[in-house]
């Protein structure tokens, strides 16, 4: 890939619309209401200069409206080396990357589906519905489509208004426009009907853009350095590397193999002697490490002073041994939604339709936001031992991370775990928050 970061650009044979305007790409049902609004989301957002990420926002702001079944749509514009990509209705996309094939179905989801896909990619293609193979000869970069003729305009005066709201950031043309007719060698054609001009866009629909906030360069692989992280286990005497597996861990002291007594209640007294129905037991914690303060509180034994009643915990006095781990705090939502820290979480517009909710690995979460900034499956809140990791999912809008005391949001690397402090500020997408409060003398 080349240039603007797409390469050759062929489109398929269909009855819907194609775009391509400034390295930004939109196929959409050329019959539904809203596809002036969607060809003026794409000049607006490539008249200001922004990529693909400021493209499936401004996409999702003219969705988000609609009303009744999904618009049949695709977008898809670069975002550094990666393709930010969304898909809403019957349309598809695939995008081809360092991981393989990446597709997407706006079946899939509700409302819709979108994905920021890492590069570098070699391969994107969005198709509507009974869209045809691409002509070899068709190129939408080399002015050359397959169709049935060609209308010239001079004046302009029949462009439809999105078209015309663009402005290049090049002295040429765009590609997608038509080349200069030749002069008319027996004179002017005769004069046709006059063709419908759909009405300007409305002002509540010209691109918006976010407030700018204090920002740092994304960061090049795992947050470390200004943001504060829990000591390494490997150098932790009290939780050395492989504590998890087999018999204990391989330290300087032999951990106690114990567990907390457990009284069942009794059977009830009375009625008849056959044996009852089994009733379905609670999911049980996952057991950790950890050490008691003398009040018999169970601890993350890295701490100094027990989370429960503040006595100090003499660490060369303590055994530790495996536990049921208790609740790591909340995560507490700008809206006064509270995620409980005893499982692991999907946070996204969409996450009960996900795969790992099915299958019951993970609770669902959901988040909107009215700017549309928050993907279907955009943050897993994992639990690892003691700590709470944050990965995110690819989203389109990312996530970032503000540490207690710290007036910067750093931006987290996508697949990656990141553990978060208690008194942490989570940014998903653009405009949605959430502080993880421990209720732990950390």
């Amino acid at each position: 890939m080349s240039g603007d970061g797409l390469g050759t650009v062929r489109p398929l044979p269909g009855s819907g619309l194609v775009a391509r305007v400034e390295g930004l790409l939109l196929v959409c049902d050329a019959a539904e209401t809203v596809a002036a609004d969607l060809l003026a989301a794409l000049h607006d957002t490539a008249a200001s200069g922004g990529d693909g990420r400021a493209l499936a926002r401004r996409v999702a702001q003219v969705l988000a409206v609609m009303m009744g079944e999904p618009v049949a749509c695709a977008v898809a514009g670069p975002v550094g080396d990666g393709v930010a990509v969304l898909v809403s209705g019957p349309a598809s996309a695939a995008v081809t990357g360092p991981d393989g094939e990446v597709r997407l179905a706006g079946r899939d989801a509700l409302t819709w589906s979108d994905r920021l896909v890492p590069g570098p990619v070699t391969g994107i293609e969005l198709r509507l519905p009974e869209s045809g193979p691409a002509h070899p000869l068709a190129r939408l970069d080399g002015g050359v489509v397959v169709g049935g003729g060609i209308l010239c305009d001079p004046a302009g005066a029949g462009a439809p208004p999105a078209a015309r709201s663009a402005v290049p950031r090049q002295a040429e043309a765009p590609a997608t426009e038509a080349p200069p007719p030749a002069p008319y060698p027996m004179g002017p054609p005769d004069p046709v009907p006059p063709i419908p001009v759909p009405p300007p866009p409305r002002p509540e629909q010209q691109a918006w853009h976010p407030e700018p906030g204090p920002q740092v360069p994304p960061q090049q692989g795992p947050v470390s350095g200004p943001i504060p992280a829990v000591a390494p286990r490997e150098t932790d005497a009290l939780e050395p590397t492989g504590a998890m597996e087999g018999g204990g861990p391989a330290g300087p002291f032999e951990p106690e193999s114990r567990e907390r007594p457990f009284a069942p209640e009794p059977p009830a007294q009375g009625g008849p002697q056959a044996a009852p129905e089994p009733e379905a037991a609670p999911a049980a914690q996952p057991l950790v490490y950890g050490v008691d303060c003398k009040n018999d509180h169970f601890n993350d034994p890295r701490v100094p002073y027990c989370a429960v009643c503040g006595i100090a915990l003499v660490q060369r006095s303590l055994a530790p041994y495996q536990g049921p781990r208790p609740p790591l705090g909340v995560l507490l939502l700008d809206d006064g939604m509270t995620l409980r820290l005893d499982a692991d979480h999907l946070v996204g517009r969409d996450p009960d339709r996900a795969p790992e909710v099915a299958d019951g690995s993970v609770r669902p979460a959901k988040v909107t936001s009215p700017d549309g900034s928050v993907s279907r499956r955009h943050l897993r809140v994992a639990l690892d031992g003691w700590d709470v990791n944050l990965i995110d999912l690819g989203s389109v809008n990312g996530t970032q991370i503000q540490p207690p005391g710290d007036p910067n949001f750093y931006d987290i690397p996508p697949n990656e775990p990141v553990t978060i402090m208690p008194g942490t500020t989570v940014r998903i997408g653009v405009s949605r928050t959430m502080r993880y409060e421990s209720h732990r003398n950390r």
